[in-house]
């Protein structure tokens, strides 16, 4: 007969600070996340992982901001349930314990964003999670009229980003990831809208174009942007050696190995690298992720498990993957930008950066899920690309009377400077980003032994 052990501790590493909760307290949030009633984690605003014990359950809930990971200890006490953001500090903990003969990256578990993950504190056997979604937006609820469509999409971003605005101290500065694509370009010109109309100091913004070897497709494609509006003054471009793309430095900090999600990283590590050494003190550094998933812009073509059906027919598929349900859903790493969150989230917070996301928060989210892609489509990939320029350029022109320039989307558009860039520093082989992350692992667990 099996003899089950209760979970002796609870170890939340998780950092407080990370959250960004708007409307209510950290402490108020995670009451809401103890009481697993999923209506009330929904109420709550911005970007969380929050970990909570009611008893002898552990609930955890998280939005696509923020990375948060789980992994089961054994000691002689009993078994421990350890939370963190990242695998490495999993590793590090144990290892510090004289614990990590236990450790192994697949042993670490992600809890999926939007769902609150519930662990019972009984360990030996390890506990199954089990899964409540709370956010569950309804899908094709908005008329198929574009201007409609772009005035809500971008008037909800427009308010999601006055929420973080009056959050802020008046004296910070903001920076803004920003290649002149649709995603960054739209919030920039959001974000600088917002901050007219409440009268904030201008002169606190800060937009930053990444430059390497003094090349990149992006540099050029800012300027043009921002010559177009007139509004070239917020500029800055960060030049960077070519060195400071690094695949091994970015797989080590990202800990994944997804090529897109590591190229996007790999140069956002460079951007923030180059922005700290000219500015040591910034903090606050905002970003259009989340962009692309919502109005899903991803050429389906390039991935053969994907078709436009697929896509259009399955809640928040770029957001969430296959989801918690399918077959195909990994515990270790979730899906979609549930896990790709990792490559923008590890380099800011390599860099002392404090992110910020508004595209990827679920009141946007929710928008996007209304629009009614089907109808507006007909099941065409070659009208689905065009179809996000045209929302968000409705959207921009119906809240801030700007025109604002659409260019044509480039292959790699996660923040990367030019194609030519990363076939000097990053291989264009999928299975080299694999064997790199095993090495790295690899060393690791020599480095333990």
């Amino acid at each position: 007969m099996i003899q089950t052990q209760h979970l002796h501790e609870v170890f939340d590493l998780t950092d407080p600070g990370a959250n960004l909760i708007f409307g209510m307290s950290l402490e108020e949030a995670r009451s809401r996340v103890q009481s697993g009633d999923v209506a009330r984690v929904r109420e709550i605003e911005g970007h969380f992982a929050i970990v909570a014990r009611h008893g002898h359950v552990v609930r955890m809930a998280r939005s696509l901001q923020l990375p948060m990971r789980y992994f089961i200890v054994k000691q002689s006490e009993g078994p421990a349930l350890l939370v963190t953001h990242r695998i490495d500090a999993i590793r590090q903990w144990l290892d510090d314990r004289g614990l990590g003969n236990q450790f192994h990256p697949s042993y670490t578990r992600m809890v999926p964003a939007h769902h609150v993950t519930e662990i019972a504190l009984v360990g030996c056997p390890d506990p199954n999670p089990t899964y409540q979604r709370f956010f569950a937006p309804r899908r094709n609820t908005m008329p198929g009229d574009l201007n409609e469509i772009g005035a809500r999409y971008i008037g909800c971003l427009a308010g999601e980003i006055r929420k973080w605005l009056v959050s802020l101290p008046a004296s910070e500065s903001i920076g803004v990831s920003f290649s002149g694509g649709i995603d960054s370009g739209a919030v920039f010109l959001v974000l600088y809208h917002q901050m007219c109309e409440l009268g904030l100091n201008l002169a606190r913004l800060k937009v930053f174009t990444l430059s390497v070897g003094a090349r990149g497709d992006d540099l050029e494609q800012a300027r043009r942007f921002l010559a177009e509006l007139d509004l070239q003054l917020y500029h800055e471009p960060i030049d960077v050696p070519l060195e400071y793309i690094d695949l091994h430095e970015t797989i080590r900090i990202v800990e994944d190995y997804k090529p897109l999600d590591i190229q996007a990283g790999a140069m956002t590590l460079a951007l923030c690298r180059g922005i700290r050494e000219r500015y040591p003190s910034l903090r606050h550094l905002v970003d259009g992720d989340g962009g692309d998933e919502n109005l899903k812009d991803y050429p389906i073509e390039e991935n053969p498990e994907l078709t436009i059906r697929s896509v259009l027919n399955n809640l928040m598929l770029y957001h969430e993957g296959w989801g918690v349900d399918s077959i195909k859903h990994s515990l270790t790493y979730s899906g979609g930008l549930s896990r790709g969150c990792t490559r923008s989230h590890a380099p800011l917070e390599h860099y002392g950066f404090r992110g910020f996301s508004p595209l990827s928060l679920p009141n946007v989210v929710e928008v996007s899920e209304g629009i009614p892609f089907i109808e507006l489509t007909d099941w065409s990939p070659e009208k689905l690309y065009p179809l996000k320029g045209e929302i968000v350029r409705r959207g921009i022109r119906a809240l801030t009377g700007l025109d604002m320039p659409i260019f044509p989307k480039r292959r790699f558009q996660h923040g990367v400077v030019s194609d030519s860039i990363l076939k000097d520093r990053l291989p264009l082989d999928p299975a080299a980003y694999r064997v790199a992350f095993q090495s790295i692992h690899d060393a690791r667990a020599a480095a333990a032994r």
